[in-house]
């Protein structure tokens, strides 16, 4: 029984270094993601001072084609975010069943040896019992 609760204590834990490695996957997506946003709000402000100033098509035509590239960007980073939050759903719920195996097997092993342990008591009692029996009728 033993050997098998360390089993699932092993794959417990090789679900916590599951569900750790998709929390930081996802943190560097979000981190990714803000990046780009910022930039994104950068490019809105450069192309608003460029409208607002000389009018330089060249120059405002570039701005809108930066823009719609990093619009491009902060869409497909989205989707990026949006895959990692789903693998670090199914690494919690991976780690979650794990947890609960465990558990499950910590519960059998310790009924196992209450069980272990009401049974030996019963065979000491029985041995008493038939000692003392035994002294009881060769006392007589």
């Amino acid at each position: 029984m033993q050997n098998i609760l360390n089993v699932k204590e092993k794959l417990e834990t090789q679900a916590r270094n599951e569900f750790a490695i998709a929390a930081a996957h996802e943190r560097e997506e979000e981190e990714k993601l803000n990046a780009l946003i910022a930039r994104r709000d950068a490019y809105e402000a450069h192309l608003k001072d460029l409208v607002g100033s000389d009018l330089d098509i060249r120059q405002i035509k570039e701005a809108e084609d930066g823009l719609e590239v990093i619009k491009y960007h902060v869409s497909q980073q989205r989707l990026n975010l949006a895959a990692a939050r789903q693998e670090l759903e199914v690494a919690r719920s991976k780690l979650t069943a794990a947890m609960q195996d465990r558990k499950t097997h910590e519960t059998l092993k310790e009924k196992q040896f209450e069980e272990f342990k009401a049974e030996e008591a019963a065979k000491e009692s029985k041995e008493i019992d038939e000692l003392v029996s035994y002294r009881f009728g060769s006392a007589e």
